[in-house]
């Protein structure tokens, strides 16, 4: 056996140990620190490669967030597959695994930090587990909620990687990140423009019929991810809100004012800020205090 595999396998049984040793000392996992598994087909994109890009967006994503949730995953899984979207495979076994499926070519950081992100966050707001399937009228708000924590991820990513490169001698690929970035976020903002409506009050009111029919990503929803994005970046603890996200049995399956109301509810619960449901509420013109 090489001297390389070797450290690799000594490297994953020292992370074993430690994680056992976290539960017998009464502190769980959390999905910041829970044991990372990689698995797939990755092509020539080296495995060891891909599980230091993994573990940096979610130190970055994660860092500094306190994760306030009683369904924290015991792991978290990241498998690549050739075919089909990036999505959270919501398994029946009895485990406690989050299991994150993505579809990047060979190499591509930037892809793989942003999907895995996206996806991450969908963990983070409690989506991950066997019930956790995706409804409306709700999912769209979910879906730009988590577009805007990996967007956020990655500018965190980009300075990162300035500094602590995660490959030796390529601090320059900070930049690449940041570009990266800065395109998605654009894109963003151009259909929010083409809508020439900020999304707010008369923005929802033109568009809640079709918001409530998404079941993902699309049409107008895409519009809010910007206004989102700059929620969470100018108000850090509007971020850990997310996680006090689908802690109820209707999750997403609810009109949005019970939403953000049971959203609201669960971050008292957990100890949360929940700066984050009443900020939307008031942007989108919606009465749900009381």
């Amino acid at each position: 056996m090489k001297r390389r595999t070797v450290l690799l396998l000594l490297g994953a049984a020292a992370a074993r140990l430690a994680a056992a040793k976290s539960f017998g000392q009464g502190s769980p996992a959390t999905l910041l620190n829970a044991p990372l598994q990689v698995q797939g087909e990755w092509g020539k994109s080296r495995r060891e490669a891909v599980t230091a890009v993994i573990s940096r967006m979610r130190e970055v994503c994660l860092t500094g967030v306190k994760l306030l949730s009683d369904r924290q995953p015991s792991g978290l899984r990241v498998e690549d597959r050739t075919s089909g979207p990036p999505h959270i495979w919501l398994h029946n076994d009895a485990s406690r695994i989050a299991w994150i499926i993505v579809d990047i070519g060979e190499r591509d950081w930037c892809k793989l930090a942003y999907q895995f992100g996206h996806e991450l966050g969908h963990v983070f707001a409690n989506s991950w587990e066997p019930n956790s399937k995706p409804e409306p009228p709700c999912q769209w708000l979910e879906e730009a909620l988590v577009e805007a924590f990996s967007l956020r991820g990655l500018g965190k990513l980009a300075d990162s990687w300035e500094k602590r490169p995660v490959f030796t001698t390529d601090a320059w690929f900070g930049n690449a990140v940041r570009q990266y970035r800065r395109n998605v976020v654009e894109n963003y903002e151009r259909m929010a423009s083409n809508e020439k409506q900020d999304p707010g009050v008369v923005w929802f009111r033109d568009y809640r019929s079709a918001l409530e029919k998404q079941w993902g990503l699309g049409g107008p929803g895409q519009a809010a991810v910007p206004t989102i994005l700059h929620e969470l970046e100018a108000d850090p603890r509007s971020t850990e809100d997310i996680g006090a996200l689908n802690r109820w049995p209707e999750r997403s399956a609810v009109p949005i004012e019970r939403y953000l109301r049971l959203w609201q509810k669960s971050c008292n619960e957990i100890g949360a800020a929940g700066r984050l449901p009443m900020r939307l509420a008031d942007l989108l013109g919606l009465q749900v205090r009381g």
